[in-house]
């Protein structure tokens, strides 16, 4: 059975940092692009990272560059989302998500662009 189950997420300060986790089941993810997305109250879902099969090419929107740092693991099947320097404006659900097709070029991340999605976790910064 493919899945994928996110963990991770809770409260920080500003500035604050978190790690969030992906375990993925039933696929590799040396095979797919994996991506995490977040979804602000009232908001639509963002991309804020990706990361292709290879784990040699990485994008992130200009806003989250150097806040936000992804990363896999092949042979624990794990994708990881490190935050730091987190700001209120972080608050939101994070999904991890494979792409549609495998072995795709990553660009920003854009929801018809994937096709598997975890539950969610969420992440609440405040003071």
């Amino acid at each position: 059975q493919m899945q994928l189950v996110e963990s991770g997420g809770g409260s920080a300060q500003p500035g604050g940092s978190l790690r969030l986790s992906c375990a993925v089941s039933g696929f590799s993810v040396d095979n797919y692009a994996m991506a995490w997305f977040r979804q602000a109250p009232g908001k639509g879902r963002e991309g804020v990272s990706a990361i292709d099969s290879s784990g040699e090419n990485r994008y992130y929107p200009d806003s989250l560059k150097g806040r936000f740092t992804i990363s896999k693991d092949n042979a624990k099947n794990t994708v990881y989302l490190q935050m730091s320097g987190l700001q209120a404006e972080d608050t939101a659900v994070y999904y991890c998500a494979r792409s549609v097709h495998p072995f795709a070029r990553i660009g920003l991340p854009r929801t018809d662009d994937y096709g598997m999605w975890g539950q969610g976790t969420q992440v609440t910064v405040s003071s």
